[in-house]
């Protein structure tokens, strides 16, 4: 069995998990003074448009992220603006109205994988260990440094990995979380989603797109959300004439072609002819299971602590996934550089009460919208129809009303932030 030690006098992270959260993690981590390393089972990164699909940026994930990237333009020309965020209902003859529209959204759109392959290839150092399959971890007696094994998939041989800190970046079913909480589970929405990204970039001019453009003239600078009965579709431009849709009705995977022209036969039935065109032209739609869990007391214990979809997985309807696991790994950063390795356990505490009252109120939120826009039973109201909607009903809707939507916490105030100062001012 191989041994990677931690360097002395140096603290060391060790990060489960190469996706958005981890890379993240990795940035903020090694700013505040800490080596890194990051295990992820994926034998090598992503390349081109693997399954996977579109996301939002506020702008505190988009300043954020910039700083990362040591204050270039990169996530800005990688990315598309997303300035309006538009409801409109849909009734049975495919007529639509407008329900509320909000022109200063400021969020940026962009594919899974261009912003992973940003943060991943701006990362110096020989950081991300990949082939590496997370199998097991302990702390020390003393509380002074944890283990990690995993498994090289190439060769076989178990690994192990010893740093100050275990960082759970391991997703919504993480198994770390599992170890401390074994008997928490994950809510099943009460329905999935299909989606999918039709790429147009070899043929701009084709019938289809040109069709969506003027069904949906904002395409490009909005995130629209047609509401149906029951249901409801997400559409937005991603860079590079690609359109990202999701339609969510009442575990990622590929499906059956029987199931994609059933799909495909049924959306004509609900949505307008440009977007079922739309559908009907993305080469491999799948579909996903909307999955979240209640609001956790605790993401820390001793040398490990959870961050992203392990510590707070939920439904997408505000758009916070990616959101939470850049501020989550931003805080934790700013938390250990503050304490430093010898104060970890107050660091960690830290963390938890910033971001936990924060989390789990979004996590609430983004099941009450999911729920208030597929037309399901919520305790306080009737269920949601977009042909009956009051204006304090549209009011609801907006992307706005997320808790703490545009609040900075104090720790990334940037007039304590050097970065992000600059990034404000121009300067870097």
């Amino acid at each position: 069995m191989g041994s990677e030690s931690g360097k002395k006098g140096k603290a060391k992270a060790i990060i489960i998990g190469g996706s958005i959260a981890g890379v993240s993690c990795a940035h903020a981590l090694k700013l505040a003074g800490w080596d890194v390393v990051v295990l992820e089972k994926t034998c090598a990164p992503p390349t081109g448009s693997p399954t996977g699909a579109g996301l939002g940026l506020d702008p505190l994930s988009q300043k954020l992220i910039q700083s990362w990237l040591g204050g270039s333009d990169s996530l800005r020309t990688a990315t598309v603006p997303l300035t309006i965020d538009q409801n409109q209902a849909i009734d049975g003859k495919k007529i639509r109205e407008t329900l509320t529209r909000d022109e200063n959204f400021n969020f940026r759109a962009a594919h899974w994988a261009d912003l992973h392959g940003l943060l991943y290839n701006s990362l110096a150092g020989n950081i991300f260990s990949w082939g590496h399959l997370f199998l097991s971890f302990s702390i020390s007696d003393d509380k002074s440094c944890v283990k990690v094994k995993s498994k090289v998939l190439e060769t076989g041989e178990i690994v192990e990995t010893v740093g100050d800190l275990l960082v759970a970046a391991d997703g919504c079913l993480s198994s770390i979380r599992e170890y401390f909480l074994p008997n928490l589970h994950l809510r099943y929405s009460g329905y999935c989603a299909w989606r999918g990204v039709v790429d147009f970039s070899e043929n701009e001019k084709s019938e289809t797109i040109q069709c969506m453009r003027r069904a949906y003239p904002d395409l490009g600078n909005c995130l629209y959300f047609d509401l149906g009965s029951g249901t409801h579709c997400v559409i937005y431009e991603l860079l590079n004439n690609r359109i990202n849709w999701i339609w969510r009705r009442s575990v990622t995977m590929k499906v059956s072609r029987d199931m994609i022209k059933r799909m495909q036969q049924e959306a004509e039935m609900v949505w307008v002819p440009e977007l079922v065109s739309v559908m009907k032209e993305t080469k491999e739609p799948f579909l996903n299971a909307i999955y979240d869990c209640d609001p956790l007391e605790q993401i820390f214990w001793d040398n490990v602590v959870l961050i992203g979809d392990a510590a707070h997985p939920t439904t997408p309807h505000g758009l916070r996934s990616t959101n939470m696991s850049v501020l989550d790994a931003a805080v934790l950063g700013k938390c250990l550089e503050k304490r430093g390795v010898e104060n970890l356990r107050s660091a960690l505490e830290e963390f938890q009460s910033t971001r936990l009252p924060v989390t789990s109120k979004q996590v609430l939120h983004a099941r009450r919208m999911g729920r208030l826009k597929q037309g399901l039973l919520l305790p306080d109201r009737e269920p949601f129809d977009p042909s009956t909607l009051t204006p304090e009903d549209c009011e609801e809707l907006q992307q706005k009303n997320m808790p703490f939507f545009a609040d900075l916490p104090l720790l990334l105030d940037s007039k304590n932030d050097t970065q992000l100062n600059l990034l404000e001012t121009g300067a870097a």
